[in-house]
Parts: C-alpha cells; structure tokens; sequence
C-alpha cells in the first residue's frame, strides 16, 4: 500500500523541502491590495514583509481552491494508492472542513485528517506521517494515530509589537498602545484549537524566558521531565523575519534542553500576518514510539 502525504504551507514547509522529503503541499493564497499570490510560489518571506510593512496594504488569507486540492489529488491517485491530507488545525481555518467534505468522493483513498496543527507541529505531523507510511501502515491507520495524539502538543508565541494583533482585532487600539508604551510582550499559546492570551512579560529577554519556562513546565507535566539522555519530545522554534534573533534564541533553548532535538523555521505567512514580524514561538511536541529525527 503506497501513501502519499499532503499538507499545505501553514506547515511551515517550503516547495524545495517538500520535494526533498517526499511531502507534497499545497501553496496557501493571499490576496495583496487586490491582487492573488501564492505563498513560496510567488510570494517569497522577503516580499511578504515589505508588503506587509506598507501600512495601507490590505493582506487577506483565503483557502486553497477547491480545485486546487482535488487536482493535487487526483494526480497523486494515479501513483499512490491513498492520500493523507494534514491541513491546518480546524479551529483555524476552514480548509479542515471544506477537505473533509471533499474526501467524502474518493471512497476512501483520501483520509483528512484534523490534529490541530499549525507550523512548527504541523511539519512534525507530515514527518510522522511519512515515517508510518515508509513503515507500510495505511491511510485510515495514519489518520487514526495523527488524531489519537493531537494534544500532545504546544506552541508559545511572542511578538515584537502589538501593532498586527490590533489590527486584525485581538486586542483594542488603547491595550496595543499601552503595551507599547511600556514594553510589554504578550505571549500567546496555540493549543488544540485554540489560540489563547498566555502571560505578559516585559521585554523581549523575559517573554523568552517565560516560553522556556512554559515548555519546561510542559514536560515535566506530560513527558516525565527534561531527560537529556533521552529526550522525550521535540521541540521546535519558529519565527517572523528575524533570523538572528531566533539564531540567539536556539542558543537559550539547547542550553535549557541540552541534548534535545531543535529544529527551526521561519513561521508560515498565514501566522505572520496576523503578528507581524520580530515574533519569536517555541513548540514542544510528543514523539511517537519511533522517533522520528529531522535532518
């Protein structure tokens, strides 16, 4: 039984990574001041920033089309004998339930599944995901794991400025600017479905601190404890147009995990706007039995 693994570019995962690791993923679509792009296709990171710096611009997320997504299928079911789709979590996005409802014409080949993932852990999903296929389970099998472990993950968010959440109506022009005013950087919490307010530090250096300490206090709770001669979980870290300060931030996570596996990419365009850049996440993610390791 042969099984291909789909997601799209809420994961995190580029087009040159997909082809390289056998993942097939779908571009998410923007529309910019009118206009439809394709993230990694002809919206690349450097010119989504500049876009999104335009204070004027409007940036809408939108779901692949459609047909867009059977299309993808459809070509895929005449090399693979099943499809597991992992799209972002369906608390959200629609994408989720629109593909389910899709699905339901294939008979079965396509199994959509819903562990409400985005970036970082999502990119954990699809490796689990190969890694049970290259180990001969089928689709229906894969999808039943994926969902069974949904939970076993989490990710902190901080961000540079509240300028993007006030925007998009997460917090109100009056809370952005106070928050501003006296360098205060919430950090925020994706979990399951939900993206939750988590704590306020102050400064950049403290809400570091409280994400390490969040996913310390994660795995003490849920995975036995930091265990650096065999670690338990993986963890992730993500971020918005700031390499250097996620390069400085790594350093500060493997000194916390020693010997954990830490792997890093940017945040996908979908998160990024809705933050803007200068965000930093730290995710912390449960391995099934086989452990699987990225390189």
């Amino acid at each position: 039984m042969s099984v291909a693994i789909v997601t799209d570019s809420n994961s995190g995962i580029t087009q040159d990574e997909a082809e390289r690791l056998g993942i097939h993923v779908l571009p998410m679509p923007f529309t910019i001041n009118g206009d439809t792009y394709y993230e990694d296709i002809n919206l690349t990171q450097d010119d989504f920033y500049e876009k999104l710096s335009d204070p004027d611009a409007e940036i809408h997320t939108s779901q692949p089309l459609p047909g867009d997504i059977m299309d993808l299928w459809d070509r895929l079911l005449r090399e693979y004998d099943q499809v597991v789709c992992i799209p972002m979590s369906s608390g959200l996005s629609g994408t989720c339930e629109s593909e389910s409802l899709f699905a339901e014409n294939y008979d079965g080949r396509v199994q959509v599944v819903n562990n409400q993932r985005i970036s970082v852990t999502l990119f954990r999903s699809c490796l689990e995901a190969m890694k049970m296929a290259e180990d001969g389970h089928d689709a229906v099998y894969i999808k039943k794991r994926l969902e069974e472990t949904k939970f076993d993950s989490n990710i902190f968010i901080t961000v540079d400025t509240m300028k993007y959440l006030k925007k998009g109506g997460r917090v109100t022009p009056a809370a952005a600017a106070f928050a501003d005013l006296l360098g205060i950087k919430p950090v925020l919490r994706i979990y399951g479905e939900k993206l939750d307010a988590f704590a306020k530090a102050h400064g950049m250096k403290n809400a570091k601190k409280v994400m390490i300490k969040a996913i310390a206090d994660d795995l003490e709770r849920n995975y036995g404890g930091i265990t650096p001669d065999k670690p338990n979980a993986w963890l992730g870290i993500a971020y918005t147009h700031n390499l250097p300060d996620a390069m400085e931030f790594k350093v500060e996570v493997e000194e916390a995990f020693p010997n954990y596996h830490i792997d890093m990419y940017p945040l996908s365009l979908s998160v990024s706007c809705h933050i803007g850049p200068g965000a930093l996440a730290l995710a912390c993610t449960g391995m099934l039995p086989d452990g699987v390791q990225v390189s």
